[in-house]
């Protein structure tokens, strides 16, 4: 791995785009109310948790992510294309963790695929950013 590789303003924007992504992922329109619902979550819920807490810990975590994303990365010949190629690959990976953890809890699949298809696309963007802005 070649750290002089990593562009680290790309890194710190596809963090951020994870935020993007599940702020219209998650939106009730979108996937929110049918996660809230398969989550057994309420309005009241989700006001009583600390925002502060949940933001700032999802922050640190996509930004690790995508640290982690541009290590695997860090070569000359990465494009765009394989960028999202292995952010899709990893997304797979999270994916599959994301559905044995749920099925464990006896979440139902569609609660499942709404968690698991967020973490795919965030990662192929992720993938992409990171892959493009060399």
């Amino acid at each position: 791995m070649n750290f002089s590789q990593i562009n680290w303003l790309a890194v710190v924007a596809a963090g951020l785009s994870s935020f993007v992504v599940g702020g219209i992922w998650y939106a009730r329109p979108v996937f929110g109310k049918a996660w809230m619902t398969d989550s057994k979550l309420t309005d009241e819920d989700i006001k009583s948790g600390s925002m502060a807490k949940t933001f700032g810990f999802t922050a640190f975590f996509s930004l690790l992510m995508a640290v982690n994303l541009a290590m695997f990365l860090a070569d000359a010949k990465t494009t765009a294309s394989w960028g999202a190629e292995a952010g899709f690959l990893a997304g797979i990976w999270t994916f599959c963790a994301i559905a044995i953890h749920s099925l464990f809890e006896q979440r139902s699949w569609r609660h499942i695929f709404i968690n698991g298809a967020y973490s795919v696309v965030s990662l192929t963007l992720m993938g992409f950013i990171i892959g493009a802005w060399r």
